[in-house]
């Protein structure tokens, strides 16, 4: 079996990148109107009594799943299962879990101790920054690589 540190960059970063898409479509996929708040399909789903909490633990177990397939160690996987423990505990309850899942998050939590797991060993950095290319992309005006400095004259909008 292939440790990630064995495992060409690209295809752990095609990987962490699928990974990141699943968790942001389950907690952050719309934005409320008006609002700097994300909700995705756990919180959506999470409103279906009984059964809503349930059919969000299989994304978040397949996340975990695949962080132990590549190579995290068990204290990091507990923290991952701690993670999805509290969001399906506390998210169970109703309405007041509703909220809560709004701002817990967890699925993107986990993907962030996987990307810090393998930035750690290595195993990103060759592959490109594509998150970060795309966001440039996107942007409607360019994003520069280091911050602005303006003119010490120059007039405060704030």
């Amino acid at each position: 079996m292939q440790t990630p540190a064995d495992r060409p960059a690209p295809e752990t970063a095609e990987r962490l990148e699928r990974l990141n898409r699943l968790a942001n479509t389950m907690d952050s996929l719309f934005r409320v109107p008006g609002t700097s708040i994300n909700v995705g399909l756990d919180s959506i789903v999470g409103l279906i009594p009984g059964i809503g909490d349930t059919l969000a633990l299989l994304p978040a177990g397949y996340i975990i799943a695949s962080a132990a397939h590549m190579g995290v160690p068990r204290r990091t996987l507990l923290r991952m299962g701690l993670n999805t423990g509290v969001d399906t505990l506390i998210g169970s309850i109703p309405l007041i879990g509703d909220l809560f899942d709004i701002g817990w998050k967890g699925n993107r939590r986990n993907v962030a101790l996987l990307r810090k797991h393998l930035e750690g060993e290595g195993a990103l950095a060759e592959a490109p920054a594509t998150r970060d290319v795309e966001d440039r992309m996107a942007s409607p005006r360019p994003v520069p690589d280091r911050p602005v400095e303006m003119p010490p004259n120059a007039p405060r909008l704030y």
